[in-house]
């Protein structure tokens, strides 16, 4: 049974609705599939679920009209498809003369009585899936089973089963077919003697099978024997020499730095000497400030020089044939069909995924563009492959822009506010930069007036505590206690390694609110997202200390691999958390993005799967190196050829 089928137009009217049973209206499911699908460009695929129910949807971009049908999800309701088709074809051809002769005028000032169609089209369409052809048996005569005689399904000793031999194809398949190539002679020699007994036919056959081994073996060894040439066996050395660098130290007193009296707080570190220019990179940046990614498209010059001259080619093929091939591949004034787009979808498609969108995605934002353009009447002058293309641009730029916007610096506001830290958890896979970036954000954090305390929960990888340590002390360098009132704007808290991750996270985040620290920032230990042990770890810490950010750390060189992890990631956290409502993860990183060029699909790919934002981009190795994204410049890049 139908809980409900609408129909409303995509500015919003509603032109007719049917309630199928009593309870709260259609508002909030289809509000939901506005908000999550239709206005983020995720129409690829026509069903969407919303608590218990199930939504399917039909566009019809030439009117611009909306069918959607919502039931229970519990229910295999096979009639919905034929159902929704039916009807958008009935609404259409009943009043299509009032959208095509008063377009918006006729949407307002319609009367759309409809009940009595509608309820036709679902007898028709509840009567045609239950009036299937029963399935019927097959006979005896028709299985595979009548096709066997007697003979072949007695198995003698010392024979294998012919269905067995068949399945094993791949092994041995050279010993058999010579097998086969030398026994036909020998027996149909046979099949000409009548045998008397059954047990003289069968030593028969195995002497046969014997020789034909044996033979076998004898030419395989002097095949083997031909093809061994005399070479003279070098004498390996054992084991493995060191090697020895140019500029290394043979001195292990001299590149140990374990020493004790390093380990403990900041104040305890020495202070390291360094090049502040190395660390800040540009020194004409305003401080504090969060500048947006930037991309120099090339698009503008090459239709510049393009459109230069565009009288020449005409000239040299006639008049005629150069207007024949200026026209070429317009469209004019007609409904666009899903033949016409699907090239022009193929080589998109193919753009994307060499751009390093995940194949799944690409395929999805593809057919998305399909069903958002199929039908839509275009202009006179108006191609198939610009058409597409600026949809596709559309749709890509709708995506990269968040549903829910994170300003972190408002956040932190409103927590000094309520007197207590704000608290940030970075997670994701190892090596895609988390203590790098924990780096960038705290520089960030300070020049805009911001203490920050971090918590060594990394406490598995070797040299993580110590690599804390090394930023947290050049960040005390750049801005030191005098230049802020004599306060400290960054600290270390570490236990060590071998500690529960969980309980000092808790113990920082209690120091923090006792000591009046502004942000805490959690770095946690790299992990694979199919590692089932330590994402509970890392369910356990979220679900423990509940942060007030969640951030996914992923490197921009991925591109498949980020649907996997993302998705994992958050299932992980779903999973293993006892709360009624898991936390999950809340916004993204994008690190080292200065090395793709502009192979940006991966920006894509983790913002589709998950619709959270990126919050922010690792552009470089100095502290200043931290972006905003501009989903312009990200979808530029993308479309660049």
């Amino acid at each position: 049974m139908l809980d409900f089928f609408t129909i409303f137009s995509k500015g919003g009217l509603v032109l007719w609705c049917f309630q199928g049973v009593r309870g709260p209206a259609a508002t909030a499911p289809v509000n939901a599939l506005i908000r999550s699908v239709l206005l983020q460009e995720r129409g690829g695929n026509n069903s969407f679920t919303h608590e218990a129910l199930t939504l399917k949807y039909k566009l019809d971009n030439q009117f611009e009209l909306v069918f959607v049908v919502g039931f229970q999800k519990i229910l295999t309701l096979t009639y919905v498809d034929k159902l929704i088709d039916d009807v958008h074809k009935e609404f259409r051809d009943k009043y299509r003369n009032e959208f095509q002769q008063k377009g918006t005028l006729g949407l307002l000032n319609g009367t759309f009585d409809f009940k009595d169609d509608f309820m036709r089209l679902l007898r028709d369409a509840e009567e045609s899936s239950k009036v299937r052809a029963p399935t019927v048996m097959k006979t005896f005569e028709q299985s595979l089973k009548s096709q066997k005689t007697v003979k072949c399904m007695i198995e003698t000793r010392g024979e294998k089963p012919k269905e067995k031999v068949k399945n094993k194809k791949n092994k041995g398949s050279k010993k058999e077919g010579i097998e086969a190539v030398a026994t036909p002679g020998k027996a149909s020699a046979g099949d000409k003697q009548p045998s008397a007994a059954g047990e003289k036919e069968e030593l028969t056959k195995d002497e046969i099978l014997q020789k034909n081994r044996e033979e076998f073996f004898k030419r395989h060894m002097k095949a083997g024997e031909k093809s061994r040439s005399p070479k003279p066996e070098a004498q390996k050395e054992k084991g493995k020499k060191p090697r020895v660098w140019d500029l290394g130290n043979s001195n292990a007193k001299v590149l140990d730095y374990s020493n004790s009296a390093t380990n403990g707080s900041a104040e305890a570190c020495p202070v390291e000497e360094f090049d502040p220019d190395i660390a800040l990179g540009d020194r004409n940046r305003e401080p504090g400030r969060l500048y947006d990614l930037e991309y120099e498209s090339d698009d503008e010059a090459e239709e510049e020089k393009v459109i230069q001259n565009p009288s020449k080619p005409s000239t040299k093929k006639g008049g005629l044939g150069g207007m024949f091939g200026m026209l070429k591949g317009l469209v004019g004034s007609k409904s666009l069909t899903r033949e016409d787009m699907d090239p022009v979808l193929e080589k998109m498609k193919d753009h994307l995924i060499a751009k390093n969108v995940a194949a799944e995605i690409a395929v999805q934002l593809c057919e998305s563009v399909a069903k958002k353009l199929e039908g839509k009447v275009m202009g006179t002058f108006t191609t198939v492959t610009s058409t597409v293309k600026q949809a596709l641009q559309e749709a890509l730029v709708q995506i990269l822009q968040p549903q829910r916007r994170v300003d972190v610096l408002r956040d932190v506001m409103d927590a000094q506010r309520h007197r207590r830290p704000y608290v940030v958890t970075f997670c994701g896979v190892n090596g895609v930069g988390k203590s790098t970036n924990l780096a960038k954000i705290s520089f960030w954090l300070i020049e805009n007036g911001f203490s920050v305390l971090i918590a060594a929960c990394d406490t598995f990888r070797a040299g993580a505590v110590e690599q804390l340590r090394t930023h947290t002390r050049r960040l005390n360098a750049l801005h030191p206690p005098e230049s802020h009132g004599g306060r400290t704007m960054v600290q270390l808290y570490e236990k060590g390694y071998g500690k529960d991750a969980a309980g000092i996270a808790m113990e920082a985040i209690s120091y923090a609110r006792n000591q009046g620290f502004d942000v805490v920032l959690v770095d946690t230990a790299g992990r694979m997202q199919d590692n089932a042990p330590l994402m509970t770890a890392l369910a356990k810490l979220i679900a423990v200390n509940a942060p007030d950010l969640v951030l996914f750390v992923g490197e921009a060189l991925v591109g498949n691999e980020a649907v996997d992890q993302l998705v994992k990631f958050n299932k992980a956290l779903a999973d293993h958390s006892m709360a009624q409502t898991p936390r999950l993860i809340d916004g993204i990183v994008l690190t080292k993005f200065d090395t793709i060029d502009d192979k940006v699909g991966a920006a894509i790919s983790m913002t589709y799967i998950t619709s959270k934002p990126i919050v922010f981009v690792g552009t470089g190795q100095t502290y200043c190196d931290l972006r905003s994204l501009n989903a312009k410049a990200v979808v530029a890049a993308l479309m660049k050829a």
